[in-house]
């Protein structure tokens, strides 16, 4: 199959799915099919969306490399300031921009723990309780035990009581996690089980 005929929605959606957390698949599946590297899910999800989701810097360099365009959700994931910059400056909105599923711009920098990229979102105007909802940069931070970040976004005004897309609150989220020192933080800014 080449890059011109069109691919079977199953394979589209296996490729973006695998780039959650399956380089390997991911590689295989692109070495056979070049046309898949920008093909959307039938969730309406490209494979660097996915892994820009997750935080699979891994999955997002080898699609950057093989000719995915950057955008500013991954760019923010990989910590990348200055492309972040250069979105901004190009469209001020993109601030307050969502990756898949709705997940704010800010959940992307917070799950990798790019304060830096952070606190350029908040400057340009983020809001850091955007994704109540959906989940927000906190519940990011939570889930992926980025406690310096949890820290920085609870400074910053962060809602220790917003409700992701399941009901749960971050504290929910890191307890049912495990990650004890950011259960420890948000405790401390007034949240409770």
């Amino acid at each position: 199959m080449d890059d011109h005929q069109t691919l079977p929605q199953d394979l589209i959606d296996e490729f973006v799915g695998n780039a959650h957390g399956n380089l390997a698949r991911v590689q295989e599946l692109l070495t056979q099919y070049p046309a898949l590297l920008n093909a959307h899910a039938s969730w309406d999800e490209t494979a660097l969306a996915a892994a820009a989701q997750v935080g699979r810097r891994d999955i997002a360099e080898y699609l950057l490399a093989a000719g995915a365009p950057l955008d500013i959700c991954a760019a923010a994931m990989l910590g990348q300031i200055d492309a972040v910059t250069d979105f901004l400056r190009a469209d001020p909105a993109l601030a307050h921009a969502t990756g898949a599923h709705g997940i704010p711009l800010l959940y992307h920098a917070a799950i990798t723990n790019h304060i830096q990229v952070a606190g350029l979102l908040l400057t340009a105007g983020a809001d850091v309780n955007q994704g109540r909802g959906v989940t927000t940069a906190l519940h990011g931070a939570a889930q992926f035990d980025q406690a310096s970040m949890a820290a920085w976004l609870l400074e910053h005004g962060a809602d220790p009581s917003a409700h992701d897309r399941e009901g749960q609150t971050p504290l929910e989220v890191a307890t049912a996690a495990g990650h004890d020192t950011v259960v420890s933080l948000i405790q401390r800014y007034g949240a409770r089980d």
